[in-house]
């Protein structure tokens, strides 16, 4: 079994699902400064998730699952999950990020799987807490391991793809660790670097 693991949030997708529900809701500029020093490894994944999640209580559910279902799809990422499948590799998101964004552009994208977090909502409000097995700085290689068991997927046949502190956690668990438009501190422990904003760049190392 061959598998390739992405990150969602400004790897598949161009931009950050949380920033953008921010923008929506009058709060970019502070959500979006932790965002960026979670991704620089400045900040504790877990805690910086919480507190930005906390900051868009109030917001109607309805608002964000139309921004959601809006959010652009990074260059060639179509392509290259159908290059990928057609190579025969299962493709699976694992996100840090929200259910309510990857399951919709999943599907557009003909994914084999995704596996996110969930905003709590009640009576079409975010309560400001979220839940899910995606939610520490670790989780991403923690739910690699049991996908690679449960696929019977080798790590030489397994590639992740990722642009954030928090895409380091798959890195021991692929031959292949590519590190795309990604942050210092990621790009120091792949093995391959892709810097130009086209995820069919990734179909020439496969």
């Amino acid at each position: 079994m061959k598998l390739c693991v992405f990150d969602f949030d400004s790897t598949l997708m161009d931009g950050e699902t949380i920033d953008e529900i921010a923008a929506a809701c009058g709060k970019k500029n502070a959500v979006a400064h932790i965002t960026e020093q979670a991704m620089q490894g400045k900040l504790d994944f877990f805690e910086a998730l919480t507190q930005r999640v906390a900051m868009l209580a109030g917001t109607s559910y309805t608002k964000v699952i139309d921004v959601c279902q809006h959010l652009p799809l990074m260059n060639g990422a179509l392509e290259t999950v159908q290059g990928l499948q057609q190579q025969g590799y299962k493709v699976v998101i694992l996100s840090g990020g929200f259910h309510e964004a990857t399951a919709y552009l999943g599907k557009q994208l003909g994914v084999d799987g995704e596996f996110a977090n969930f905003l709590h909502h009640k009576e079409n409000v975010l309560t400001g807490k979220v839940g899910g097995e995606m939610m520490q700085s670790t989780s991403k290689g923690d739910m690699l391991a049991r996908l690679q068991k449960l696929l019977g997927a080798e790590k030489a046949n397994t590639i992740v793809v990722g642009d954030g502190a928090n895409d380091a956690s798959m890195f021991p668990y692929a031959d292949k660790k590519v590190a795309f438009c990604a942050k210092p501190i990621l790009k120091q422990q792949a093995n391959i670097i892709i810097d130009h904003k086209d995820l069919r760049e990734l179909l020439q190392h496969i």
